[in-house]
């Protein structure tokens, strides 16, 4: 009778579903997103942004309210721009990275590195914001006296949406996909009616938007009516965000990636561009002014409806309303999309620890979501919820991402001139993208930087600093483990010297006798740690094993879960080391086999490997090797993973010996 596995296995089965497997053939289709899907989950981010963008620009006009068609139309032109040029970055970086690999490639990695921390702050804020604007939202339909628990449903909604991505990128986005819709839907209509019952008004509209201009200039002059524009076209700065999302998750979207991608930013661009445009110009046509207690959406969306009987009234307001505070958590989907994603790339860069890199069993980067969705709780905490501080500390950091990466194109556009065709038109869109967000950038900083700005880029370079210990941390442990691969080429160059003497001698290769000992070896790669482990066990004892078994476990991490491929590329690689290793001792007059398999956690894969190694060999003692630092800190420690103490726990609760040899570097 099978036993019941252990309460928190089936907790977990219960809350994020099963494991899946590596060896399935569909997993990637199962796991990936098409268009549509990925528009819901990427895009939502920007669509919310007009719940609040269009209106912080709107109102910044103050009572120059005409001016905000000239506003609209500069944001419809900036989200043209940011999207195409990033449509570049898609065609150029087509399995992904965004802004962070962009930077580090075409600029330098600690350019990069500088790109990676904004947007991974930038994400943190993404989710908090999103997840307070939509409670403020959804609080604005209940009574007042539940107003105190607004926080606490903040913080539930982080934790739901946290459960929703462990579980895995498509259960994640699903669920979300109604809601989406009726934001799309009431929103599309809102517009449509508002322009379709005005089409008459137009021209009075073109002339009192001359008016308004001629009004502005005899007031505040050219130069002011120049500055009043460009201060509410920054200010309304917060509708950009987001679109830089997919270049980031291009990993999780259906083959073939960079057509989905390119698809997905059409669907951004074009919807958060009609609607910003649509509800400015539904703004000037109601002459919506702000209210107290109400955003202007939801002035908006009263007068356009005022004259319906009063019930269709009411309902057409509360789900049009209640879509778009409901679109403000999912838009909080973004950051826990492509905030782990981009923790895990320069997890593989080592500007992070590389646990950040490695995969749950459901195929999700659960040490990155853990993180988004923990800092998210901590500054909802901090902060108590409040979006009026929130916005101030927003949209700051991804303008820095912005700015390189269209820095970095430019330049790759220059350098590579003589080989790429049209690169004129390529250099013009993002050389115009860069001027653009380098104005947005200066502009946002300057106004947001006394109010609280100043906030995001303290904590952001304390962010940097951080990075560079790892990284200084990382460069000098492989430092001292280079000193030991020159073991490589010395049994390499052995084994071609006894291949050649065996093959003289037309020597027989040595055969298996179960009842000799065993020496067991976990081994990564082919490399100086593997050969040291198994040089110190001859060492230690001699002649005792005349068997030798290599075991090798191919990790499945964010660097190489990106297609079916690059699994198959992990499976031969990891079988060719064991090779390696099991000709050297075959030359040596050792009897020697290997066992591999590719995974996402080294200790369960050995777990399932060992029943079979002692089937067949009986007499057996499994080694390890650990790196021995020459000074142990708490950086060492929290840095590397000790698999091999985990393994050796594992295998002690079942009556496993193994021993684990130290290796000083």
């Amino acid at each position: 009778m099978e036993s019941k596995p252990p309460l928190i296995q089936r907790i977990k089965t219960l809350v994020i579903g099963g494991a899946r497997s590596p060896q399935d053939k569909t997993l990637f289709r199962k796991l990936s997103l098409i268009a549509f899907l990925a528009w819901v989950g990427l895009g939502a981010d920007g669509l919310s942004s007009s719940a609040y963008g269009p209106e912080e620009a709107f109102l910044a006009l103050s009572t120059h309210t005409y001016l905000g068609i000239f506003v609209a139309l500069a944001s419809a032109l900036t989200i043209f721009v940011i999207s195409t040029s990033y449509s570049q970055i898609i065609e150029l970086f087509p399995s992904g990275g965004g802004g962070y690999l962009v930077a580090s490639k075409l600029l330098s990695p600690t350019v990069g590195m500088i790109s990676g921390c904004a947007l991974i702050i930038d994400y943190v804020l993404t989710i908090t914001i999103s997840i307070a604007s939509g409670a403020d939202a959804l609080f604005s339909f209940v009574p007042s006296e539940w107003y105190s628990f607004k926080l606490e449903v903040a913080i539930a909604g982080v934790v739901l949406l946290t459960i929703l991505n462990l579980r895995g990128i498509k259960e994640s986005v699903v669920p979300l996909t109604p809601i989406f819709l009726a934001f799309i839907f009431t929103h599309a209509f809102g517009i449509a009616y508002a322009l379709v019952t005005h089409l008459t008004k137009f021209p009075a509209v073109v002339e009192a938007t001359r008016q308004e201009v001629q009004r502005s200039h005899l007031e505040i002059g050219y130069a002011g009516l120049l500055f009043l524009l460009l201060r509410a076209y920054s200010v309304g700065a917060g509708t950009y965000t987001g679109i830089e999302a997919v270049s980031n998750g291009l990993p999780m979207l259906r083959e073939p990636k960079v057509q989905t991608a390119k698809r997905t930013m059409t669907y951004m661009a074009a919807s958060l561009a009609i609607t910003v445009v649509g509800l400015m110009f539904a703004y000037v046509l109601y002459h919506v002014q702000y209210q107290p207690g109400k955003t202007l959406n939801a002035v908006l969306f009263e007068r356009l409806s005022e004259g319906w009987s009063s019930q269709w009234s009411s309902t057409f307001v509360l789900v049009t309303l209640f879509s778009e505070a409901a679109l403000l958590f999912i838009a909080a989907q973004a950051g826990f999309l492509d905030g782990p994603r981009v923790l895990a790339s320069m997890a593989l860069d080592r500007w992070f620890p590389s646990r950040f890199a490695m995969l749950s069993d459901r195929f999700v980067t659960q040490n990155g979501i853990l993180l988004m969705g923990g800092a998210a709780m901590i500054m909802l905490l901090l902060t108590g919820g409040s979006v009026h501080f929130l916005v101030v500390l927003y949209s700051i950091n991804v303008f820095i991402t912005f700015v390189l990466s269209q820095l970095g194109m430019v330049r790759h556009w220059w350098n590579e001139r003589s080989v790429i065709g049209q690169w004129r038109k390529k250099l013009i869109l993002n050389a115009v993208g860069l001027v653009l967000t380098t104005f947005i950038l200066i502009s946002v900083t300057t106004l947001k930087f006394h109010d609280g700005g100043w906030i995001t880029l303290l904590v952001t370079g304390l962010l940097i600093l951080l990075v560079i210990v790892i990284k200084r941390h990382y460069n000098q442990t492989s430092r001292l483990l280079r000193r030991l691969d020159t073991l490589v080429a010395t049994v390499d160059s052995a084994i071609a010297n006894v291949a050649a003497d065996r093959a003289r001698k037309a020597k027989e290769p040595p055969q298996l006798d179960p009842g000799e000992k065993t020496a067991v070896l976990f081994v990564n790669g082919f490399n100086g740690l593997g050969l040291h482990t198994l040089f110190s066990v001859i060492r230690l004892f001699g002649t005792t094993f005349k068997n030798f078994v290599f075991v090798q476990i191919g990790l499945i991490d964010a660097g190489n879960f990106k297609g079916v491929a690059e699994i198959e590329r992990l499976e031969s690689t990891t079988k060719s080391a064991i090779g390696r290793y099991v000709n050297y001792m075959l030359q040596k007059g050792y009897y020697a086999e290997g066992f591999s398999s590719i995974g996402t956690d080294v200790v369960e894969e050995v777990d399932k490997l060992v029943p079979q190694i002692r089937d067949r060999f009986p007499q057996v003692v499994f080694f390890g090797g650990q790196i021995v630092f020459p000074k142990e800190s708490l950086l060492s420690r929290w840095l590397h993973n000790y698999t091999v103490f985990s393994m050796q726990r594992k295998l002690y609760h079942e009556g496993i010996p193994l021993v684990i040899l130290p290796i000083r570097v």
